[in-house]
């Protein structure tokens, strides 16, 4: 199954009969293994990556760390959901290190992505302290290289 995932991570439009013969299985053990996976929730969801920057809409993304209380018998599971609740968020992550929390978010404009912060964010009780950081350029993610491959300019060394 792990080999199934795999292919399945990479390109999720992978078919099962495509997936069957990179494996040299059949199909409908193929099928029935991701109609497992899919109900047991392993494959929590099936997403496209995007490009942003070559489509007309204007979009920034913001990673920002946060510093939070932990609830007795709850840890950090009741603020996380809290945070995670609100529909600007894309995902939040518990990290190790100098902050708590990694909460990604998306919007149309640095301005909105400060409200957020302000207004709903660090509003919330148990949060201590925020720092925002703006991604700029995405040059790789989940894998893939944006903007094509990446010319090598490094000279050739003869042995």
């Amino acid at each position: 199954m792990d080999e199934i995932l795999e292919i399945l991570e990479k390109n999720g439009r992978q078919t099962p009969a495509e997936i069957a013969a990179m494996l040299g299985r059949d199909e409908a053990d193929v099928r029935a293994a991701i109609k497992k996976l899919e109900d047991d929730h392993v494959i929590a969801a099936y997403t496209a990556l995007v490009n942003w920057e070559k489509t007309d809409l204007d979009r920034v993304t913001a990673l920002i760390e946060v510093k939070v209380t932990p609830q007795r018998d709850r840890g950090f599971d009741k603020v996380a959901e809290r945070i995670y609740s609100f529909p600007e968020v894309k995902a939040c992550y518990l990290m190790s290190g100098g902050f708590d929390l990694t909460v990604v978010i998306e919007d149309k404009t640095m301005k909105e992505v400060a409200l957020f912060v302000a207004e709903k964010l660090a509003v919330i009780p148990d949060v201590n302290s925020t720092a925002t950081h703006f991604i700029l350029k995405k040059y790789k993610d989940k894998g893939f290289v944006f903007g094509g491959q990446i010319e090598d300019d490094r000279e050739h060394v003869l042995l």
